[in-house]
């Protein structure tokens, strides 16, 4: 492997890793494996700690191509709780408000679920990396500080209910760059006229490339380490 020239290399991430989590013990391996202290590594498109699934790796010269990768179709598997909220749309945060639930049938997930395929505009979460006058949006909530987000044109090329256990609901996303699963919970439960949140958020694809293609980063890093590097 020629980390130099440039390795693209498929990860699954890890439950509570950051995005930069998995960066940093990977650059970290191959600066150990090449006994140098400056390799380029980046990722083609950040998860939140609290989902897993498919993460591409850059090294060096291929970290030219991560506007390329990010700019690939993903796909998701993401598991709602109705009827309830938290300030981060997911786990992250405390539930705060609750909803009423008795009016939601099968028949109104369907129906509303299909409203989002296509073309939809989205506010980003407030717990987000969206920057505001240089400033990251989750600084801002972390302070306590309001702040307008502007909505964003997004495509949905596909969505799908997988599963309906109620209050838990399990849908397929395949989505453009740039879309927020945990703001499009938000808005399933608004369109529910009730709430929801992640609790759960696995990528499953990025491009073609499937959980299917992708290490653990213990196998990866243990791959690093057996195989002649440059």
């Amino acid at each position: 492997m020629d980390f130099i020239e440039g390795e693209i290399l498929y990860v699954k991430k890890p439950l509570r890793w950051t995005s930069f989590d998995v960066v940093n013990k990977v650059r970290w391996k191959i600066s150990q494996k090449l006994n140098k202290k400056k390799i380029k590594v980046g990722h083609a498109g950040t998860l939140d700690p609290l989902a897993t699934g498919v993460m591409i790796l850059c090294t060096g010269k291929a970290t030219r191509r991560i506007e390329e990768f990010q700019y690939q179709t993903k796909e998701y598997v993401a598991t709602l709780e109705l009827g309830a909220t938290t300030p981060s749309f997911d786990l992250e945060h405390e539930i705060d408000t609750r909803y009423p639930t008795a009016h939601i049938t099968p028949e109104m997930i369907d129906e509303v679920i299909h409203r989002f395929k296509g073309e939809i505009w989205q506010v980003p979460p407030v717990y987000s990396a969206v920057k505001i006058d240089g400033k990251r949006a989750y600084n801002y909530a972390r302070d306590g500080q309001e702040v307008e987000l502007k909505a964003k044109l997004l495509v949905i090329d596909e969505i799908e209910v997988m599963s309906y256990d109620f209050p838990v609901l399990k849908i397929r996303v395949v989505c453009s760059k740039g879309t927020y699963i945990r703001a499009l919970a938000r808005d399933i439960g608004i369109a529910l006229q009730s709430g929801a949140h992640l609790i759960a958020l696995e990528r499953t694809r990025i491009g073609d490339k499937t959980l299917e293609d992708c290490l653990d980063i213990d196998e990866l890093l243990k791959q690093i380490e057996e195989q002649d590097c440059y």
